[in-house]
This record gives C-alpha cells, structure tokens and sequence, in this order.
C-alpha cells in the first residue's frame, strides 16, 4: 500500500518515517519524499496508529487524491531546487514537473493555486530563495556563482527577487549575521 506523507522534505525526514513505520512493525518496500510503500496493508486501526505517530513527528498523513497531487507537486519542487543544479535543466521548472508527474500543467496549476492560495511559479522561486539564503549563509560561492547555480539569467535578477522577497539585498542579508531561513514544508 502506499502512503501519502505532509511535510517529508528531506533525508532525515525519510530516515524518521522509515523508522518509525519500522517501529509500527511495516515493511517500507520504497520511500521517497512525500511517498512510502509499505506492507502489510494497514487496517483502518492501524492507520490511526501511524497518523497519531507522525502527527507528532511533525508529518501528516494524506487522503485525498488532490492534497496528495500537491504535495507530490511540493516534493518535486523541493527536490529540483535544493538537490540539483538548475543551470543544467534546460526546460521551465513548471513545465519538467508536470512532464514529472505525468500530468497537464494546466491541471496541475490551477489545483496548487486553489489548494495553496499561490501559484506555483511564486512556490518556485520561495523555494529557490530559501536555497539562496542557504548558500548565503554557507559563504562557499558569490553571488554571481549562486545565480548561475540557481538558473537565474543574472545576479541582478537573482537580487531583485531576492530583496521582493526578504527586503534585504543578498550582501545585506549575508552582512546581517542573522539567519532568517524558513523551514522547507513552512515555505508558503
């Protein structure tokens, strides 16, 4: 059976469900961001039983088909902006996404926009501004290598969304000290 999981954005948060299922004696057959195989098939009780673990855990379980399409869509984004290099996909995020899913943009666009109140071209570039801050903070790059890093066409494009965003330019945020990042499943 899969699951649907809120909120998993990362390895660790694979590596906490995993276990956790493990802990609730389930088998994890494969478990990506947001999805986890697993058997036996849970009983109606059982599934209780994993919702009130993960609820603690910060995770939530998924029913419905189009939170689920979201989330999947959330996950998609998570994983092409913070674990890969975006100068190297030479097709529109949005675009490589619904190709992803094996959906129609179109159809996958306007539920994101009504279940999330945005769209999903601003979730992009929320997403791409928090792995900006991060590589900000690492202090390994400059600006210029982050925009290229970031598929950005210029670092003055890359600042000007950054400072719409923040309210802060890139050299003041990085001279400020303080971290003003935002958890990934927070980003909004």
């Amino acid at each position: 059976m899969t699951l649907y999981v809120k909120n998993m954005v990362c390895d660790r948060c694979v590596m906490i469900v995993r276990q956790q299922l493990e802990h609730l004696h389930f088998e994890v057959k494969d478990i990506t961001l947001g999805k986890v195989d697993v058997s036996p098939e849970p009983d109606a009780h059982q599934l209780q039983d994993i919702a009130s673990a993960f609820q603690i855990l910060g995770f939530e379980l998924i029913d419905k088909e189009k939170d689920q399409l979201v989330e999947q869509i959330k996950n998609k984004v998570i994983e092409l902006v913070h674990y890969s290099d975006l100068n190297e996909i030479n097709e529109s995020l949005m675009h490589l996404i619904a190709d992803r899913l094996d959906k129609d943009y179109a159809y996958l666009s306007r539920l994101f926009s009504d279940v999330e109140g945005i769209t999903i071209e601003k979730y992009i570039i929320q997403q791409k501004i928090e792995k900006v801050k991060e590589l900000l903070e690492y202090g390994e790059l400059n600006l210029n290598e982050i925009s290229y890093k970031m598929g950005y066409s210029s670092s003055a494009h890359l600042s000007a969304q950054f400072k719409t965003l923040t309210g802060l330019t890139p050299s003041k945020y990085k001279k400020s000290g303080s971290t003003r990042r935002n958890p990934l499943d927070k980003v909004k």
